[in-house]
């Protein structure tokens, strides 16, 4: 079995502004975006809504990430999981973490851990959770787990 896992995120009207900001700053590429007017679902969208994303699609890494703005009624902020994103080098975790940081919430701040070199977390401006963990070696005296 060949199985793929995506991320899909909900957003509140800000589906467009927030995968730009993530094409930006996760070196992605947005590689489908499609809108609520024109589609064959056209009527099904509140009024007012012919402009926003009915879904968007962008690479990040081998990651796919989805999204689309819900109606209003059906939106519901995101809660009970973080997105982790895994840079190999401090100086990215720490220019990823500002970005998603600025003008969201910082709910742990960026610093060295025992396990990581860079770890934090923030909601960003548009309600999604992402933790940052760049991770360093495990000393000696430590295996990975279902190693020897």
């Amino acid at each position: 079995m060949t199985l793929k896992t995506h991320i899909y995120l909900s957003f509140n009207g800000q589906c467009e502004e927030a995968f730009k900001v993530y094409e930006r700053v996760l070196g992605g590429k947005i590689e489908s975006l499609f809108r609520w007017g024109g589609s064959p679902m056209e009527a099904d969208a509140p009024p007012g809504f012919a402009d926003k994303v009915m879904h968007a699609s962008l690479a990040v890494g081998g990651t796919l990430v989805a999204g689309a703005d819900v109606p209003p009624d059906r939106y519901e902020r995101p809660q009970g999981f973080n997105i982790l994103l895994g840079p190999d080098a401090a100086g990215d975790a720490e220019r990823i973490f500002e970005a998603l940081a600025d003008g969201g919430t910082v709910t742990v701040p960026l610093a060295q851990t025992f396990w990581a070199v860079r770890y934090g977390a923030v909601t960003d401006r548009f309600g999604i959770p992402w933790a940052i963990n760049c991770e360093q070696a495990a000393p000696d005296h430590i295996s990975a787990v279902g190693t020897e």
